[in-house]
């Protein structure tokens, strides 16, 4: 983590779990253990159909709510789709947008991220991008050649003051629910490279500025020793943001001084 150049932060994306009535019940755990954050902004991404009780629920907290999906039109007959616009008079203020799960089982590509990275961004919702390689293109060798062109597609024709707004998971997908984790080498490595693509395309200044998050099963055993990274400003947390004691964990190790 770089605190100097930009914000530490810690996400959870619920992916298809907790019911309203569950969200309730976490809402009141969690706020018997939340600790203050000092350093790092919090949310969590909820299932669309729980965003209304989630804001209610976490209105005493300093924990923002996400959404973990839109369509990248404003609207028309898109059946079941939710928009950036909906989201946003919900008072959503951040977005998964590319996650491993969307591209793989729902055929998303680089070109329909870009799409809703840009519809997130013209409803003033912070999209979190997320950007990762299988097993198999790891050890292939492709994935500095895969993470750029993620990274430049979902950038393409986004503008410097708005890049700003926009957060960068990579999620190695060979580590997502499958109990591996990437070392803190190994993802410090990747991020790094994500800021160096920014760099190149935006500046020195602007690259600094972007918060790049891991995403590859974060949990409170390997949290400090991920954040110690000096590229790795975050965690987009899925399994454990499930717990309150294991998310408010997380969120103590970004909190270190």
């Amino acid at each position: 983590m770089n605190r100097r150049y930009r914000k530490t932060v810690i996400a959870g994306n619920w992916k298809m779990n907790m019911t309203a009535s569950e969200t309730k019940q976490f809402a009141e755990e969690l706020k018997k253990i939340m600790p203050r954050a000092k350093w790092c902004d919090t949310l969590l991404c909820v299932p669309s159909c729980n965003i209304t009780t989630a804001m209610k629920a976490f209105k005493d907290l300093r924990l923002s709510v996400g959404a973990e999906n839109l369509h990248y039109e404003k609207s028309g007959a898109y059946t079941g789709e939710v928009s950036a616009s909906m989201l946003k008079d919900l008072g959503v203020k951040y977005v998964i947008v590319g996650h491993s799960e969307r591209r793989q089982y729902f055929c998303e590509t680089d070109q329909i991220v870009n799409k809703k990275v840009h519809a997130a961004l013209n409803a003033d919702i912070s999209p979190i991008i997320c950007v990762g390689e299988s097993l198999e293109q790891r050890e292939s060798g492709v994935t500095e050649d895969l993470i750029a062109l993620q990274v430049k597609s979902a950038l393409y024709g986004v503008p410097a003051d708005k890049l700003r707004r926009c957060i960068i998971a990579y999620e190695p997908i060979w580590a997502i629910g499958t109990g591996k984790t990437a070392t803190a080498e190994q993802a410090g490595e990747v991020c790094s490279l994500i800021r160096a693509i920014i760099r190149n395309l935006y500046g020195a200044r602007v690259a600094r500025s972007v918060t790049i998050q891991y995403g590859g099963s974060m949990n409170p055993s390997n949290a400090a020793e991920l954040l110690a990274q000096p590229d790795i400003d975050g965690g987009l947390i899925g399994g454990a943001s499930l717990k309150p004691e294991q998310f408010v964990a997380i969120i103590n190790a970004a909190n270190q001084e």
